[in-house]
């Protein structure tokens, strides 16, 4: 630690935060007073700060320490980049490959300032382009995975320096914007903070001026901050990655991860104030629902609610919502279901969204069950359930993370929901560098029989090494409903490396009958699973065409409680990356199935209880984004169940018209010859979607399920006509397709949502 004293007690005192020579270990009274200690200086991995006025340091391995420059005039946000400070100010630059060549120097210059004031933190980037007209950007809608796609710069700050959580932001040559929060190593997309942002053109590439409020962070309690930070650059016309702190190929497309980004000083918090914000809502909707008691015919309704968030402490806050409504949503994405399990269906809905990651448990995967799905609130066999009020608390104290949350639905006659009060409380601690260990409790007051209540309560851990390459997740919970007997235990641990040339997963993981989190997700139910894959990816520079060569083996097993064999699955996969994006993949795979009961796999179609093996071959193409119609296609053919099944699939279908408008067609179709019968399925959609600018876009979602017998429509305007206020117009109508020209009309609602957002 004393080698690290005399640079830290130069740039303390050029940035006036202490004398020359003041600063001595193991504790400073000015340092604390400065708002942090010296314990968390000397977490600064990389080079010692910059003195002014450079802004970049970096050693000789490459890694990066990055200073924020405070500005003494105002900043416009117009994407111009013509203030004087500009030129002024040193720019943050020479960006590393990470993909085609890790290690080598970025192909295209990256110019990057990072600036603040009392109210904002700036980001700016100068993106230099050889052949700006080759760029790949047709995308504007905010939050929309294309943008990911496209040329675009992208950032993070880990603004806790903790090395486990951060804000995402992602920004496209268009204007289109990503925003989302992680925690640990877990991206959520559909968080929304308010921030501004603007981009322009020059002769030879694109800009980037965005401005983040403070008030939309969450950071460390005093005046000077020390946060995470890192800035990719994404040249898709060239399939090329880089950053400005290196990051390994092994992390390659995911490497914006709070745990490897380089340290950013000079940050200096504006005084603690007032962090309120009220966002009141006024609905107006006319519905139609032949399934409801009494049956609804072009009934007008309206209402108002309210949503308050209010600061506690800086990375702490309280969120209070009354007559919650989420009529804007977007609808979901049907699927068709040939398995006996249930669909796991993405929350999108504010409320729950921030800081979501809080509650996450037990680490991730096809099986493991989510203790806490807020999907459970507010929805019940797929019906709107009006959620009248609630309160969650998240946010960090110390060194933990908490989640509180409580929240109160009325009935539903059609679903039968009775008026329930759901309860969460989540409890996490950090230990060593990425590592957490933690607890979370759920109730629910009515289950879903409408009888007696269920509760759920189990620890875990999750522990990260090799920077981020190795993970080892860890989980015991239990649950406990009135009635219900059996097995009511599950636990899991699973290791996970994932490094660029070798993959290696192993996980073992265990389901009681019983299980059963009524505020949560459990897609398999009365198992013990154990699976493993292993994975060599060797890159091939002597081959101009091919960047990548992928080799997969996996296999799960899994057993009922007593112990009977229900699957094996079976799989390898060789798969070819390109350099111009696109990818190929062949598999073939190899399944036992053992139905304990009967399965209605399709209407009057029953299979028997029984063992079966069946087997399949599959090709894949991948179209890369650089392509003006692109999409990804997978053909599948082989035994299934008592007979045989053809499958083809096209998904997330993208053809480009204009910059503004787009067609995002869908295509799901089996044809299934059962000893017990023959049926086929057919799944079409389309989203089509027209962007007036970044803020203000119409998509019309429309779908076709054979299997459920719908037409369905979702047609959405959505305007940010300020930032953080909207207004929603949104058409949805569903119709039976047995009845003789579609006319038996299931629901149609024609909904105006006004949202307003006061702030202080």
């Amino acid at each position: 630690m004393r080698s690290r004293s005399a640079p830290v007690r130069r740039w303390l005192a050029a940035t006036g935060l202490c004398a020359a020579g003041a600063l001595t270990w193991p504790h400073t009274a000015l340092a604390q007073r400065a708002g942090f200690g010296i314990d968390l200086l000397s977490t600064i991995d990389g080079p010692p700060p910059p003195l002014p006025p450079a802004v970049l340091a970096r050693d000789e391995a490459g890694r990066a320490t990055g200073r924020a420059v405070r500005l003494t005039d105002p900043l416009r946000i117009d994407g111009r980049l013509d203030e004087v400070v500009y030129s002024t100010v040193p720019s943050m630059s020479d960006f590393i490959q990470t993909e085609p060549i890790e290690g080598a120097p970025a192909t295209e210059k990256t110019e990057v300032w990072v600036f603040f004031d009392d109210e904002h933190v700036y980001l700016i980037a100068r993106c230099w382009e050889t052949e700006p007209d080759r760029m790949m950007i047709d995308e504007m809608r905010r939050d929309n995975i294309n943008i990911g796609l496209n040329d675009n710069v992208s950032w993070i700050f880990d603004t806790l320096f903790d090395r486990r959580t951060g804000v995402l932001f992602e920004v496209n040559a268009l204007g289109g914007r990503m925003d989302g929060q992680v925690a640990n190593d877990r991206p959520n997309f559909d968080w929304n903070p308010i921030w501004d942002v603007e981009v322009g053109r020059f002769a030879d590439g694109w800009t980037v001026e965005a401005a983040l409020p403070f008030k939309s962070l969450r950071y460390r309690l005093g005046q000077a901050q020390l946060w995470g930070f890192n800035v990719r650059r994404r040249n898709r016309w060239k399939n090329e990655l880089s950053y400005l702190q290196p990051i390994s190929a092994a992390v390659g497309q995911s490497g914006l991860r709070p745990a490897l980004a380089a340290p950013l000083v000079g940050l200096q918090a504006p005084p603690v104030s007032r962090n309120l914000e009220v966002k009141p809502y006024a609905i107006a909707d006319l519905t139609t629902d032949t399934a409801a008691t009494p049956l609804l015919a072009n009934d007008p309704s309206g209402d108002v609610g309210l949503d308050v968030k209010y600061g506690i402490t800086r990375s702490l806050t309280a969120d209070l919502t009354y007559n919650t409504d989420f009529a804007q949503v977007e609808a979901d994405e049907q699927q068709v279901n040939l398995t006996r399990f249930s669909l796991f269906f993405p929350e999108k809905r504010e409320f729950f969204l921030e800081n979501q990651g809080t509650f996450a448990f037990g680490g991730s995967g096809s099986d493991t069950p989510i203790l806490f799905y807020s999907r459970r609130i507010g929805l019940q066999q797929g019906r709107k359930v009006p959620v009248r009020g609630g309160a969650r608390m998240t946010g960090r104290s110390g060194g933990f993370n908490l989640g509180v949350l409580h929240i109160r639905t009325d009935e539903e006659r059609v679903s039968s929901a009775r008026p329930t009060g759901f309860s969460v409380v989540r409890l996490k601690r950090d230990i060593f560098r990425q590592s957490s260990v933690g607890v979370l409790f759920t109730q629910r007051s009515v289950v879903l029989g409408g009888r007696g209540s269920n509760t759920a309560y189990g620890v875990d851990g999750s522990f990260l090494f090799l920077r981020n390459t190795l993970a080892i997740d860890s989980y015991w919970a239990r649950t406990h409903t009135d009635g219900l007997l059996g097995s009511k235990t599950s636990y899991r641990a699973s290791l996970d490396f994932d490094g660029d040339r070798y993959g290696v997963r192993a996980e073992r993981l265990v389901i009681g009958d019983a299980f059963n989190p009524e505020v949560g997700f459990v897609r398999r139910g009365d198992m013990r699973k154990s699976a493993g894959m292993f994975r060599f990816s060797p890159r091939l520079p002597s081959v101009d065409a091919i960047r990548k060569l992928s080799w997969t083996g996996s296999i799960d097993y899994i057993e009922n409680i007593a112990g009977q064999l229900e699957t094996r699955d079976a799989d390898a996969e060789f798969e070819t990356e390109f350099e111009n994006g696109d990818r190929f993949r062949v598999g073939y795979r190899r399944m036992f199935e053992n139905l304990p009961e009967p399965f209605e796999i399709a209407p009057d179609i029953i299979l028997p209880i029984g063992g079966y093996h069946f087997d399949a071959v599959r090709f894949g193409y991948n179209f890369g984004s650089q392509r003006l119609a692109r999409g990804n296609v997978l053909v599948e053919h082989g035994t299934f169940y008592s007979g045989h099944k053809l499958s083809l699939t096209v998904s997330r279908g993208r053809m480009k018209f204009t910059p503004r408008f787009a067609v995002e067609p869908a295509y799901q179709a089996n044809w299934v010859d059962l000893a017990e019968g023959t049926f086929t399925t057919h799944l079409i959609g389309s989203r089509v979607i027209y962007t007036m600018t970044p803020k203000m876009f119409t998509s019309a979602l429309l779908q076709y399920n054979s299997a459920g017998n719908t037409v369905a429509a979702n047609i959405r305007l959505r305007w940010e006509y300020q930032p953080g206020s909207e207004l929603f117009v949104v058409y949805t109508e569903q119709r039976n397709t047995l009845t003789r020209r579609f006319q038996e009309l299931a629901s149609r609602a024609f909904i105006v949502k006004f949202t307003r957002l006061f702030r202080s």
